[in-house]
């Protein structure tokens, strides 16, 4: 965990947040999601203590695998 962040939180304005590692798994939709393998991403996210909003972004290597994976199914 660490340190309150400068910014404000985007749903409520509090500057009451903090940023946790996380560990997300992304499913495509619908049951044709359900052939394709699960997309795993590991963001640091900006959590608000006050209303509970979370902000991340995909890194990179992972966002091209949804990519990909998503124009292989077109």
């Amino acid at each position: 965990m660490s340190a309150q962040s400068c910014s404000r939180c985007r749903s409520c304005q509090s500057a009451n947040q903090t940023t946790f590692s996380g560990e997300i798994a992304l499913h495509f939709p619908g049951l044709e999601g359900l052939d394709k393998p699960i997309v795993w991403v590991f963001p640091k996210l900006l959590v608000c203590l006050n209303c509970g909003f979370t902000e991340f972004a995909i890194p990179e290597a992972e966002l091209r695998r949804l990519v990909e994976s998503d124009a292989a199914a077109a």
